[in-house]
């Protein structure tokens, strides 16, 4: 859906209903909004990939007319086994309050020495001790340098790393270097809730006729 100013992103919604009157004209969809991170109080974080979107519990009854295109919302794990990503191509992690500005889950795993979520659009290397992934910024490394890499041990496990190398047969490098975190679930991340307040009437984003309604908050 587009809004009336052509320079801002497309709205995003999941279809929840057709309706249409007993002529079958006049269709209106019961659209389900999901947030771009920067339309959240919180607002884009550095661990927010570029095609990210929160599933809202923001409700609007819609002119179908209004409806540009279909796009493919995956969940995250189907997102970051994508060969490539399409202009048509998001991911989704994370449902959203609109009201409070909580989001389910409010934690997820984090990695590296940095302790942050990560973020399907930054290369990461794994420790082939210990697991973890790391930022190759966060290492002294740069990304070119990281893309090459035969063998990586993190400074906690540099020592026992190279023993393992020197008793070992010659591995193989990675084929890929496009790599993805496995999940951690004994470090978390957690979203801190801002205090708000509410006012009673709406801020209101017209799109090709129709409109995406969103409750104006004050931190």
């Amino acid at each position: 859906m587009r809004p009336a100013d052509q320079s801002n992103p497309q709205y995003v919604a999941r279809i929840e209903r057709i309706d249409a009157d007993a002529r079958g004209g006049n269709v209106k969809v019961l659209a389900r909004w999901y947030y771009r991170p920067e339309e959240s109080i919180g607002g884009r974080r550095q661990f927010h990939g570029s095609k990210e979107l929160f599933l809202s519990d923001h409700y609007d009854v819609q002119s179908a007319d209004t409806i540009e295109g279909k796009c493919t919302v995956h969940s995250f794990k189907s997102y970051t086994k994508l060969d490539s990503v399409g202009n048509d191509d998001f991911f989704c992690r994370f449902e959203y309050n609109s009201s409070t500005g909580a989001f389910n889950p409010d934690r997820v795993a984090v990695y590296c020495k940095c302790e942050m979520p990560y973020n399907p659009d930054d290369l990461m290397v794994q420790c082939e001790d210990c697991s973890d992934w790391f930022h190759p910024a966060c290492i002294e490394m740069t990304a070119e340098e990281a893309k090459i890499l035969d063998h990586f041990f993190c400074e906690t496990c540099s020592s026992s790393g190279q023993k393992k190398l020197q008793n070992s047969h010659a591995a193989s490098r990675p084929s890929d270097t496009k790599v993805f975190p496995i999940p951690r679930p004994s470090i978390h991340f957690q979203y801190s809730l801002l205090a708000i307040h509410h006012t009673t009437s709406p801020l209101v984003h017209y799109v090709s006729g129709g409109y995406k309604t969103t409750p104006e908050v004050t931190k």
